[in-house]
């Protein structure tokens, strides 16, 4: 029989987000890629509904690239890898790639960028310019090389596979800010 002052456990409560049993920090850095996918659908749908008409110099925009190498970029070579890996499958199956090599190209471009900017370049926008810039030309170049090499351009095309890469840095001004501070959301998951 229990008495009247004796203690008593609270009656446990739970809510959906508590089911996950996540921490904190566990939330804001869900939150923080949700945002990030969120850039890249936005770039995706500027790109497929607005830029896919307009044509500069024979060449149109390639703005998802683009963002996946300014996030993976400003997240380092570990979760960027991860990053250009899974965005680059989703980019596939979105049907809007040149093609399955984009896989291996845009992740193991990634890859090297981010090394080269982490190794060689302070962080900011000049850095991050430079970076994107290199990315996009090789993205670029790749990408022709694979074409040509698969009968589907001529040579005679190579000026409207670099315009895209080109145009990738007017790109990076307005979304470097945004990624930036989408990236601050949740500090670091690991410290060294």
């Amino acid at each position: 029989m229990a008495k009247k002052y004796e203690f008593q456990p609270d009656r446990p409560y739970s809510t959906w987000l508590n089911k996950f049993q996540l921490t904190r920090l566990q939330r804001k850095q869900a939150l923080k890629w949700c945002l990030y996918a969120l850039v890249l659908i936005l770039l995706s749908v500027v790109q497929d509904v607005i830029l896919c008409r307009v044509r500069f110099f024979g060449g149109t925009t390639d703005l998802v690239p683009c963002g996946i190498f300014i996030i993976s970029i400003l997240e380092g070579t570990n979760r960027g890898c991860v990053f250009a890996l899974v965005s680059s499958i989703l980019y596939l199956l979105s049907g809007v790639s040149p093609g399955p090599h984009v896989l291996v190209v845009i992740t193991v471009l990634a890859v090297l960028v981010s090394a080269l900017r982490q190794a060689y370049l302070r962080p900011g926008l000049p850095a991050m310019l430079l970076s994107t810039l290199l990315a996009m030309a090789a993205y670029e170049m790749s990408i022709f090389a694979i074409c040509l090499l698969l009968g589907q351009v001529t040579s005679g095309r190579l000026g409207s596979f670099l315009v895209p890469a080109a145009l990738s840095v007017v790109v990076v001004v307005p979304v470097y800010p945004v990624a930036k501070a989408i990236g601050a959301i949740g500090g670091e998951a690991w410290k060294e």
